[in-house]
C-alpha cells in the first residue's frame, strides 16, 4: 500500500492558506496516520468480499483503495504534492461507499445502502464535493496558467454547479447500466439503482455537494490548482 504524500502548506492573497487538515485540528502526521488507517478499512473490505466471494464488494473496495493511491502516484511520478487535508478528503468517499456495499451484522447482513436510507445521499454528497472540487481545480489552473481565459467568481461559481449536475446525471446512467448488465450477468452488488425517486435525491445531493466545492474550493484547493498550473506551464 502507497504511503500518503507528504504535507505542505500554501499560499493564497499574502496570508497562510487554510487546510482541510487546519480546519480539523489535525495534525500532518495524525492526518497521514488516519489515511492510512482509512485505507487499511477499504483492504479489509475487500478481503472480506473475496472471503464471502461477493464480487460485488470485492470490486468497490479495489476500485475505493485504488484511487486512494492515486495521490502518492502523482507525488512518486510527477512530483505533484496534495496536502495530507486532500488526501484524505479522497478516501473518506471511497471508504463510505465500499463499506456500503458490504452486509453487516448489526444490519442483519444488509448493506449500509439498503438498511440505512441516509447512506446512499451521504455518499453522493461527500463524492460530489470531491468531483466539483476536482472540476475546480483544474478550472482554476487554467486561469492562472494563461492569460487567454479569465474566469471570474461568478462564473466558476456557474459553472461548479452545472458541472457537478452533469457529472451527476452521466453517473446516474452509469449506475443505471452497470446494475442491468451485472443483473444479466448475475453479478449483484456492483452498482445498485433504486427507482427514479431515489436519482432526484442523488442529483440534489449531487447539487449540495458541488455548493460545498463552490464555497471552500478557494480556501482549500488553491495551492492545488497553483501547483497544477506550474505543471502546465513546465
Amino acid at each position: 500500500m502507497a504511503t500518503p504524500p507528504h504535507t505542505r502548506h500554501t499560499t493564497a492573497g499574502g496570508g497562510i492558506d487554510v487546510t482541510i487538515r487546519e480546519r480539523l485540528r489535525l495534525g500532518p502526521e495524525r492526518t497521514v496516520l488516519l489515511v492510512r488507517v482509512l485505507q487499511l478499512v477499504i483492504l479489509a473490505i475487500l478481503v472480506a468480499g473475496l472471503w464471502l466471494k461477493s464480487l460485488g464488494v470485492a470490486i468497490n473496495a479495489a476500485i475505493g483503495l485504488l484511487v486512494t493511491q492515486l495521490p502518492a502516484l502523482f507525488e512518486r511520478r510527477y512530483q505533484f504534492t496534495m496536502d495530507a487535508g486532500l488526501v484524505l478528503w479522497i478516501t473518506v468517499p471511497m471508504l463510505l461507499h465500499a463499506l456500503g456495499t458490504l452486509p453487516l451484522p448489526g444490519l442483519d447482513f444488509m448493506t449500509p445502502y439498503r438498511a440505512v436510507w441516509w447512506w446512499d445521499h451521504m455518499t453522493h454528497l461527500f463524492s460530489s464535493s470531491l468531483v466539483a472540487g476536482v472540476g475546480y481545480a483544474t478550472a482554476r489552473a487554467l486561469d492562472v496558467h494563461t492569460d487567454a481565459v479569465h474566469f471570474p467568481p461568478t462564473f466558476m461559481f456557474a459553472y461548479l454547479l452545472l458541472f457537478m449536475m452533469a457529472f451527476g446525471v452521466i453517473w446516474e446512467l452509469l449506475e443505471f447500466y452497470v446494475s442491468v448488465t451485472s443483473r444479466l450477468l448475475g453479478i449483484p452488488g456492483i452498482l445498485t439503482q433504486y427507482g427514479i425517486d431515489d436519482t432526484i435525491l442523488d442529483l440534489v445531493y449531487d447539487m449540495v455537494g458541488g455548493l460545498l466545492a463552490a464555497v471552500f474550493g478557494t480556501a482549500h484547493l488553491t495551492g492545488v490548482s497553483d501547483e497544477l498550473a506550474e505543471r502546465l506551464s513546465a
